[in-house]
């Protein structure tokens, strides 16, 4: 069995991120395509089971949350992990920029919006951190166009020690109402984004893909590794953990993120609903019934 130590990636406040030294590839986890399609198969139906028993006990919830650079694989990794996982118990939203009506609200308005009901995973493909990451490496969006009073952005340090302390106070809340939240970034290396974008562009099929957008955000490169840095160390605790996961290897990228999600609906102590005597002696009754049409 390859390693499947996920505790390598996990940052829950007790250590400090340094982005440059954390690994975008490591050793393959699977030794041949069949293998990684085997492995894949497993840990979903792992999942699925694991989502099915926690709808059954509907007594908690799982919010996971995917942040990553351009081109890094969130959505083919969303899609690969949670294949075959009854679509009645996961809640998907990718957030785009702002609408005028959310950006009438708080920043986390329109997150608290798509929060996953009791027995339900909620994924988040981006999140409120957006409002951490980019609105940092381009903070004319604070100053310009999210209509925030003058005094708010006169100290943006400021500003963003509170947006911070607002997320921490926001998941502490949340698990503390039986919803914990599991955070990703899809930690992808600069010549691998690039790589990524370059086929994009070369494949008429995966043309829409592509914005041009992001090879003007690649300049920006270290100043959203600063600003994921930064975001990860003020906002990695217990409750809400951080997993930075090598994104160079998409095969090995998902099968991390995989055994991290079942590690972690193992920790809610999800179990069987207590068995009710008085209506299973009930229920009996109706077999005949049934029997009888």
């Amino acid at each position: 069995m390859k390693d499947f130590d996920t505790d390598r990636f996990r940052y829950d406040g007790d250590k400090s991120l340094k982005l440059k030294k954390a690994p975008t590839k490591v050793d393959d986890l699977y030794e041949d395509n069949a293998h990684y399609e085997a492995q894949l198969r497993q840990q979903a139906a792992e999942i699925d089971k694991w989502q099915e028993l926690m709808y059954a006990q509907n007594r908690c919830g799982l919010l996971t949350i995917f942040q990553a650079l351009d081109a890094a694989g969130k959505d083919g990794t969303i899609q690969n992990v949670f294949t075959g996982t009854n679509p009645t118990g996961v809640q998907v939203y990718s957030f785009k920029r702002p609408t005028d009506q959310e950006l009438d609200h708080d920043f986390l308005w329109r997150t608290w919006r798509e929060l996953p009901a009791r027995g339900n995973i909620g994924i988040f493909n981006r999140s409120y951190y957006e409002e951490v990451l980019v609105t940092k490496v381009h903070p004319e969006i604070l100053t310009q166009n999210q209509r925030l009073p003058e005094k708010l952005t006169d100290d943006l340090d400021k500003l963003f020690k509170h947006r911070y302390e607002a997320i921490r106070n926001m998941e502490i809340f949340l698990h503390r109402n039986g919803f914990p939240t599991i955070k990703f970034y899809l930690n992808v290396s600069k010549k691998e984004q690039a790589d990524r974008l370059i086929a994009r562009i070369e494949d008429p099929e995966k043309n829409w893909k592509f914005e041009e957008g992001d090879v003007k955000e690649r300049e920006f490169w270290d100043d959203y590794q600063d600003a994921y840095e930064t975001c990860i160390n003020e906002t990695a605790t217990g409750k809400a953990p951080w997993y930075v996961i090598p994104a160079d290897d998409k095969k090995n990228m998902r099968l991390l993120v995989g055994r991290v999600i079942i590690d972690e609906l193992k920790k809610l102590q999800i179990t069987n609903p207590e068995p009710d005597e008085v209506r299973f002696k009930a229920l009996q009754k109706l077999i005949p019934v049934i029997k009888g049409q």
